[in-house]
């Protein structure tokens, strides 16, 4: 918006119906704190500079944000949201001729583009206040606007008759303020009501009986005001955030074959013509390249995938690069800080961790590679472990490239495959073997002739 204004996030309460040791706003919502989501909206209208106001848990909500992209008020007793506000006034005060935006921290649904119609008809209609309003099917837990002798006041649902709750037209929380005529009202605010609270809402009677001109903006998309005070609420509002990014993601060109078993955060980039199965849960920042196929019960968090990447069923993939054309699992971990390189090839119950996997090699059954460096076009035989840890420190194995490891085979770290060896079937490896050599590390074969028949008769 071309005008500058302040913004204020009232986000200092407990939030006691959600049951909750942390703070309400602190929740997350595919992989975005409910609190992370309101701010993000906001910082859509390009304010110039946005405040939340905190107070149970204020170290965690503060941690929540990296150093000056907000700045944190302090509101140590929570007697309402007028008290919220007012503990914001040194900061306000020093901006008297420009308009504030104040919002609850628990609106998770609210879009920069539902904000915007209130900050045109504020500016347009040069208004004391604007507040925004919606027509909710059931309004429970919000206050209520109450329209008489062509004044608009709001009422707490807690001081509210019962005639006034069945009024569907509720205040959203939302409001736009001239900075002075907020504080020339604050004060008169009362906490003569049944919680003994100051409540923000009040200020709208004030204004009223005072002349002050207020407006309010009717919203069309209700649905994005819902009340998320209980953890029954937190899984709808999830719901409608999860309807959004795959309707979003599909636009783009990727296909989601069924989006009600399927989880995708927020964050999550997923190129064109790939392809998402049922039961696959994408977390965090993790980027998904063009034309994959991610199959049933894969689970992908902070990771990064290629184009033309194949992931099996049931497989997990964390804080892990898989370059293009590569295949995983089925039934494959690859732990944090893996890559895996170009058209190599995981199978089944192989776990790697802290391990580079070269390209077009293969791991195909059964095998632990921890803390290794394997090179392009090496065979990892099915029950390869690497033998990593010493009981007090990791040690890394290194397989060059071309290397053949039989399977079975137990490298017992630090240790090194020289190009184009070969380790025999069963062997346990301690000593570096030479590129092209044959490494064989096993005990004699012996036969006892007719052992079975004389131990049966004994």
């Amino acid at each position: 918006m071309s005008q500058a204004f302040l913004a204020l996030i009232l986000a200092a309460g407990k939030g006691t119906r959600f049951k909750s040791e942390r703070i309400k706003v602190l929740h997350p919502l595919l992989g975005k704190s409910m609190l992370r989501l309101v701010v993000d909206s906001i910082l859509g209208l390009k304010p110039q500079n946005v405040h939340v106001v905190v107070g149970y848990q204020k170290k965690e909500v503060m941690g929540e944000f990296t150093s000056g992209e907000v700045a944190f008020i302090t509101q140590k007793e929570q007697l309402g949201t007028a008290h919220a506000v007012l503990a914001a006034k040194g900061v306000l005060k020093k901006y008297m001729n420009k308009d504030v935006l104040i919002m609850n921290g628990d609106l998770p649904l609210v879009r920069t583009e539902t904000l915007k119609p209130l900050l045109t008809l504020h500016r347009r209609e040069k208004n004391a206040l604007t507040f925004l309003s919606a027509e909710l099917e059931n309004p429970t837990g919000f206050g209520r606007i109450i329209h008489s002798a062509g004044a608009t006041r709001v009422i707490e649902e807690k001081d509210a008759s019962p005639s006034e709750r069945k009024i569907k037209e509720v205040n959203t929380g939302v409001y736009l303020f001239k900075i002075k005529d907020l504080l020339d009202v604050l004060p008169k605010v009362s906490n003569q009501n049944k919680k003994g609270e100051f409540y923000l809402t009040d200020v709208t009677g004030i204004m009223a009986q005072e002349g002050r001109k207020i407006g309010f903006h009717k919203t069309k998309h209700a649905g994005e005001f819902v009340g998320v005070n209980s953890r029954y609420e937190l899984a709808q509002a999830i719901d409608v955030l999860r309807e959004r990014k795959i309707r979003s993601l599909s636009e783009k060109g990727a296909t989601i074959l069924d989006p009600r078993t399927t989880w995708i955060d927020l964050d999550v980039k997923i190129g064109a013509d790939t392809v998402i199965y049922p039961s696959v849960i994408i977390e965090g920042h993790s980027v998904i390249g063009r034309e994959c196929r991610l199959y049933p019960f894969t689970h992908i968090r902070d990771s990064r995938l290629g184009n033309r990447v194949e992931i099996l069923g049931s497989t997990e993939i964390v804080e892990s690069v898989i370059e293009d054309e590569a295949r995983v699992g089925p039934f494959s971990r690859i732990r944090p800080d893996s890559i895996i390189r170009k058209k190599a090839k995981v199978g089944n119950f192989v776990e790697m961790k802290n391990t580079v996997f070269g390209k077009q090699s293969k791991a195909m059954h059964l095998s632990y590679l921890g803390d290794c460096e394997i090179k392009d076009s090496v065979n990892v035989g099915a029950g390869t472990i690497a033998c990593n840890y010493d009981g007090r420190e990791k040690h890394k194995t290194l397989i060059e490239e071309g290397a053949f490891i039989g399977s079975g085979t137990e490298l017992v770290a630090p240790v090194k495959i020289g190009k184009r060896a070969y380790i025999g079937a069963g062997s346990t490896i301690t000593k570096n073997v030479s590129p092209g050599a044959l490494a064989v590390s096993r005990s004699k074969q012996i036969e006892k002739k007719n052992w079975s028949r004389r131990k049966r008769k004994k």
